[in-house]
């Protein structure tokens, strides 16, 4: 899947705190992207390499459960 603004990604580094958390893709610079994670009371916004990310198909999670 292509990794375009309003995507859903998931990190994919084993090695960053926000392994494996999903987050809304805000801004593409280059090879950066900027990811929004929201949860309960908290929203932030952080930037990571985009070999470090992998697109998320919604309709796919949403049959798994």
């Amino acid at each position: 899947m292509i990794v375009l603004p309003g995507a859903i990604v998931k990190v994919t580094n084993p090695n960053d705190t926000y392994y494996k958390f999903q987050g809304l893709v805000q801004r593409i610079d280059g090879n950066r992207v900027a990811v929004l994670f929201e949860g309960g009371n908290w929203d932030k916004l952080v930037t990571f390499q985009m070999s470090e990310l992998e697109a998320v198909d919604p309709v796919a999670s949403k049959k798994k459960k």
